[in-house]
């Protein structure tokens, strides 16, 4: 597989840490070049030269869901390394936990903005300036959340559920050009989903049949099939990462 991605150039957002940093590091080792985007810069410095420095990645600060900050990125990766080929979707907020029926309407707002509209603006925006011209496969990191109904994270499950809908109806209006997959994890050891695991791992991991939760190196690999000439007669598709435990058990 080495090399399967040589001359490629990627936009990953929400990538300093976590299952981001990993689809980084597997893109970069099958030769693409990525841009990734987070808010901490300090965060960011430091996982540019994990993924090999800026021969290799660029590092642009800022909010997934702030015009100015998207319109930026993709015009430095494009400065930095050319046309863009792919785009993944990677970030993703829960500031509240807890029933939805006590969500505060700000709350509420912002986990919309971020989950759900921004992937879609991320879109529309390389889809002007490249991939309408190109060519290109975009995926948007969806959840388990949006297959069920998850103590606690209720209405971050419901802007998961929006964003497969986005996803597949980009899918049907992008394409041949461009080709628009999501994956939807389960529980992956990040600092993200820590407190859905809190109570003990090994616990958690009783409901999964794979009996072991999900770390980021189980989501990158799909994610660069899905980018991948493997996957060019696939669109439109969400596939389940869970370990099983939409089978039924688990949280």
């Amino acid at each position: 597989m080495a090399g399967r991605f040589e001359g490629k150039v990627a936009i990953i957002t929400g990538a300093s840490r976590g299952i981001g940093l990993g689809i980084a590091e597997r893109l970069v080792a099958e030769g693409a070049r990525v841009a990734i985007t987070a808010r901490g810069e300090e965060a960011l410095a430091a996982a540019v030269e994990q993924l090999g420095g800026s021969a290799r990645a660029l590092g642009i600060a800022g909010k997934a869901d702030d015009p100015a900050h998207r319109d930026a990125a993709i015009a430095q990766t494009i400065d930095a390394f050319g046309p863009i080929d792919f785009l993944v979707n990677n970030t993703g907020i829960n500031p509240v936990y807890g029933p939805m029926i006590e969500l505060e309407d700000r709350s509420a707002r912002k986990i919309f903005e971020v989950n759900a509209l921004a992937p879609l603006l991320w879109a529309q925006a390389v889809w002007s300036a490249s991939m309408s011209e190109r060519g290109g496969a975009i995926v948007n990191l969806a959840s388990v959340a949006a297959l069920r109904q998850p103590d606690g994270i209720g209405f971050y499950g419901s802007s998961k559920a929006m964003l497969i809908h986005i996803t597949q109806q980009l899918a049907y209006e992008l394409g041949p050009t461009v080709r628009v997959n999501g994956v939807a994890p389960a529980v992956v050891k990040t600092k993200f989903a820590e407190k859905l695991y809190e109570a003990g791992e090994e616990k958690v991991a009783q409901g999964y049949p794979l009996k072991r939760l999900g770390v980021p190196a189980d989501i990158a690999g799909p994610v660069a099939f899905l980018l991948s000439e493997d996957a060019s007669w696939v669109t439109g598709q969400i596939l389940t990462l869970d370990g099983g435990v939409t089978l039924g058990g688990g949280v």
